[in-house]
């Protein structure tokens, strides 16, 4: 497995990455089994988590972030990999991940967010908008996804994936999450690694050299404005 900082951590069994088409699920009508449905999003992500180092083509790397990506077994674009440590431990972190009340305060993609439905402790349904990016060549975008916590090793996996939802904020673009997710696993007292899996078609007559690079510089962000506010 790649890892940033030095750091080699075993991932244990070795799954075999399928296209993997998780059922829709439609909020405003009946929902499927929930069981059933984070088991199979919790294996799509363990499937990207074995991947060999030969199946990532490094998008960008900088002093303490590396970010990977590959072509999406999903739909026409890519898979994104992005690795870093993190100065805190798993819980904290994802914490500040998930849907819930940090999330919105240290995110500079991230302009709204709602949870429309608690399924349960580890799962609810939420609606978020996110920023136009590259001077608004990618104009703002609403996701409503699927959102599932769970433990792995010895740390945690939040995972999520869209899921239909028929009212639409008129000035974005409905976007659609394919299986992604954040594995958080401490490396020592202090220090965890953080690995995401990110497959986000955003839709749209948009240039893929632009969705490339917008999707690099987010990730590389994303953690840069999630250990400044960690350490507040």
């Amino acid at each position: 497995m790649l890892t940033g900082g030095g750091v080699s951590l075993p991932i244990g069994c070795q799954f075999t990455i399928l296209q993997v088409r998780l059922p829709q699920m439609n909020i405003m009508g009946s929902l499927p089994d929930v069981t059933e449905l984070r088991t199979r999003l919790e294996n799509t992500l363990l499937s990207y988590h074995s991947l060999g180092e030969e199946e990532w083509r490094v998008a960008k790397k900088s002093k303490d972030v590396t970010v990977w990506r590959k072509p999406s077994v999903e739909f026409t674009g890519c898979l994104y990999k992005a690795q870093g440590l993190v100065m805190e431990n798993p819980q904290r972190i994802v914490d500040y991940i998930r849907p819930g009340p940090y999330r919105l305060e240290w995110d500079s993609l991230m302009t709204s967010m709602d949870i429309v439905e608690t399924l349960d402790k580890a799962c609810c349904v939420m609606r978020y908008t996110t920023a136009g990016q590259l001077w608004n060549i990618i104009s703002p975008r609403e996701f409503v996804d699927f959102s599932y916590t769970t433990e792995y090793q010895n740390g945690l996996l939040s995972c999520g994936v869209s899921v239909q939802y028929e009212e639409q904020k008129q000035s974005c673009v409905r976007g659609f999450n394919h299986p992604c997710g954040w594995f958080c696993v401490p490396v020592d007292e202090s220090r965890s690694l953080l690995t995401g899996y990110i497959q986000t078609d955003l839709r749209g007559l948009i240039p893929q050299t632009a969705v490339d690079t917008a999707m690099a510089s987010s990730l590389t962000n994303f953690y840069t404005d999630l250990r400044t506010a960690l350490k507040t």
